[in-house]
C-alpha cells in the first residue's frame, strides 16, 4: 500500500551522441546494423501474453536497399483483432488499479533501457526500417523516446498533485481515473520516438492499449516491444497488433469500448477516422478522446535584415533533413529580393557539398532514401511536373533512381506563383520550393504565408530587425502551433518546445507535455462533508 507522496527523479533530456569516427558508440551502431542486416527477423504480433502469427506472410527491406530481406511480420485476422480488444479489457482493472508509481517505474526502466544496453540496437533498427541517418536515429529513438518516458512521469506527477481548495468542514479532492475501454493508438513511419509514446501516454495514466505501427515501421516497433517487456510491462497492457490498417481500424471502432484514439499520419486519414468515431458515437459507452497530429506545409519567411548563410542553412536542414519526411520539414520559403540570390547560391553550395543520397551505414551521407516505393513514384511525379510547368523551375537537383534503392535527390524549386501546387501541398520529401517576394511587401507577404496553406503545424521568421519579428509573431499567430524565430521549423525537445498544430494538422494537444497526458484521464471530483447537516432549513427561511 503507498502511504507517500512521491518525489519522481527529476527529468532531464537525454544528451545527443556524436557518433564522431573512432567513437564507441559509432562502433556499437555500426556492429548493431550489419548483425540485424544480416538476419532474418520474424516479427510477431503480442496481444496478451501471446505471440502470434497468420497465414498472410510481409517482407519488410531497407528503403536504401529494397532487394535486400531483413525481416517478416504478419497481418492480423479479425478474430486476432478482437482478441486484442478483449486482452486490453481484461488486463485494464489491474492495471489501472495498480499505483501509479509502480506504472512509472516500469516506462522509467524502460527509459534507462533505450539510453542504455538497447541504444545501439533501437537505434540501427531505425536506420534499416526507416533510413535515417546516425544522427537522426539517435536524436529519435534514443533520446526523444527516452525523453518522452521520462518527462510523461515528471508530468503525471503533476498532474496527480493538482487539487482544488477545500471549505471549511470539507475536504475537496480530485482522482484522475483512466477512460472507461481501451485506447487506440495509430503509428506513423516516420518517427520510432512517437510510435513509442503514443501508446505509452495513455498507459502510463492507467489506461490498456491496442497499438497499430505502420507496415513501414514494424521492424523498429520490435525493439519497442522487446524494451517493454524488459521493462516488465504485464501482458495485455499494450497489445501489439500489424496488417491491413482498414480491417483493424474497422473492428476497434466498432467496439463499444472504444474509449480513445491517439494518432500520428495523415490529414485525409485522420479526418476519415473523426467522421467514422462521429457516426458511431451513440454506439460508445463513453465519448471518446480524439488525439491526433498530422500533416503540415511548413514555411520559412526571410525579412530583408536576415543574415543570408542563416537562412540557407536553416532550408537546408529543415527541408533534407530525413529527406524532407517529417511533418515537421520546412516545405515553403519566402525570401526578399535583396536578399535570395545569395541565400539560394549558400543552398546550392551546401547541397554540392552534400552530395547525392545513399545509405545510412555510410555516416558521410546527410540524405539517404525516401520510405518506400509510392513515395519514390509520386515524388518523382512532382519533379517531372514542375520540369514543364512555366511557372516553376529546378533550382538544384531534381534527380532521381530506383534502381537499388529509393534515392531522391535535395530539390530546391523556384517559383513566380506564390500559390504554385508544390507552395500549397505537403509533399512529404526532400523538396522545398522557394517564392522570392518584394523587400517593400514585407506585411502583405505575411499575410500570404497565413492564407496559403490548410496546416498550421510548424513555422519560421528570420529577422534581425525585433519590430519585424514582432509582426511575424502576431501576423501569424494560428498559421504554426510550433513558430521558430531565427531557427529551422524542426527538431522540437520534449519538455522544451511542446509539438502539435492546429487547423487541418491535428488537435494541437501537444505530445511531450502535461497536455497531452490529460487527454487520457477522466477526472473524478470528491467531496466529503465531516458533519452532515441534519437541517433541511436555510437561516433565509428564518
Amino acid at each position: 500500500m503507498s502511504n507517500a507522496h512521491f518525489r519522481v527523479p527529476k527529468a532531464i533530456n537525454e544528451a545527443v551522441l556524436s557518433y564522431a569516427p573512432g567513437t564507441p558508440e559509432r562502433e556499437a551502431v555500426l556492429a548493431s546494423y550489419r548483425k540485424q542486416y544480416n538476419e532474418v527477423a520474424d516479427i510477431k504480433m503480442k496481444i496478451g501474453g501471446q505471440r502470434l502469427d497468420s497465414n498472410s506472410k510481409k517482407p519488410l527491406s531497407p528503403p536504401h536497399q529494397h532487394q535486400h530481406v531483413i525481416g517478416h511480420y504478419y497481418e492480423a485476422t479479425e478474430e486476432q483483432a478482437k482478441l486484442a480488444i478483449e486482452e486490453a479489457l481484461k488486463a485494464k482493472p489491474q492495471w489501472a488499479s495498480l499505483p501509479w508509481e509502480q506504472r512509472a517505474a516500469i516506462f522509467l526502466k524502460a527509459a534507462d533501457l533505450i539510453s542504455g544496453p538497447y541504444r545501439a540496437r533501437i537505434n540501427a533498427a531505425t536506420m534499416l526500417a526507416q533510413s535515417k541517418t546516425i544522427h537522426q536515429a539517435e536524436i529519435d529513438a534514443a533520446c526523444e523516446f527516452a525523453d518522452f518516458l521520462r518527462f510523461n512521469v515528471e508530468f503525471a506527477s503533476n498532474i496527480y498533485s493538482e487539487q482544488p481548495v477545500s471549505s471549511e468542514g470539507i475536504w475537496n479532492r480530485i482522482e484522475y481515473r483512466p477512460l472507461e475501454g481501451f485506447v487506440y493508438a495509430i503509428t506513423p513511419f516516420n518517427f520510432t520516438a512517437i510510435a513509442g509514446n503514443l501508446p505509452a501516454a495513455p498507459a502510463l495514466m492507467g489506461n490498456t492499449v491496442v497499438w497499430k505501427p505502420s507496415d513501414a515501421q514494424v521492424y523498429s516497433s520490435r525493439v519497442i516491444v522487446e524494451i517493454f517487456e524488459e521493462a516488465g510491462l504485464p501482458d495485455g497492457v499494450i497489445n501489439f497488433i500489424t496488417g491491413d490498417p482498414q480491417m483493424i481500424t474497422k473492428t476497434m471502432l466498432d467496439s463499444p469500448h472504444f474509449a480513445g484514439l491517439h494518432f500520428t499520419g495523415s490529414t485525409f486519414v485522420f479526418q476519415s477516422l473523426w467522421k467514422q468515431i462521429g457516426e458511431r458515437v451513440a454506439h460508445y459507452k463513453t465519448y471518446p478522446r480524439i488525439v491526433g497530429e498530422t500533416g503540415g506545409k511548413d514555411f520559412i519567411v526571410a525579412h530583408p535584415s536576415s543574415h543570408p548563410k542563416e537562412v540557407a542553412t536553416a532550408i537546408v536542414r529543415g527541408a533534407f533533413e530525413f529527406q524532407g519526411q517529417k511533418c515537421s520539414a520546412a516545405s515553403r520559403v519566402y525570401l526578399p529580393e535583396s536578399i535570395a540570390q545569395g541565400v539560394l547560391n549558400f543552398v546550392k553550395e551546401d547541397l554540392n557539398h552534400i552530395g547525392q543520397p545513399g545509405s545510412p551505414e555510410d555516416m558521410s551521407r546527410f540524405v539517404t532514401a525516401v520510405i518506400h516505393e509510392g513515395a519514390f513514384d509520386k515524388l518523382a511525379a512532382v519533379i517531372e511536373k514542375v520540369k514543364q510547368d512555366q511557372e516553376a523551375e529546378i533550382f538544384a537537383g531534381g534527380t532521381y533512381d530506383k534502381s537499388e534503392g529509393y534515392f531522391i535527390s535535395p530539390t530546391v524549386v523556384v517559383t513566380t506563383d506564390p500559390k504554385y501546387y508544390t507552395m500549397e501541398t505537403e509533399l512529404f520529401g526532400p523538396i522545398v520550393t522557394v517564392y522570392v517576394y518584394p523587400d517593400s511587401q514585407w506585411e502583405q507577404t505575411l499575410e500570404l504565408v497565413d492564407q496559403t496553406s490548410m496546416y498550421a503545424l510548424t513555422g519560421a521568421v528570420f529577422s534581425k530587425d525585433r519590430y519585424a519579428a514582432s509582426q511575424a509573431i502576431e501576423a501569424l499567430q494560428n498559421a504554426a502551433g510550433n513558430f521558430y524565430i531565427n531557427d529551422k521549423p524542426t527538431g522540437a525537445v520534449v519538455g522544451q518546445q511542446p509539438f502539435g498544430g492546429a487547423r487541418a494538422s491535428g488537435t494541437n494537444d501537444k505530445a511531450g507535455s502535461a497536455m497531452n497526458l490529460m487527454r487520457w484521464v477522466s477526472p473524478r471530483l470528491i467531496k466529503e462533508t465531516f458533519i452532515s447537516p441534519k437541517d433541511y432549513r436555510y437561516p433565509f427561511l428564518g
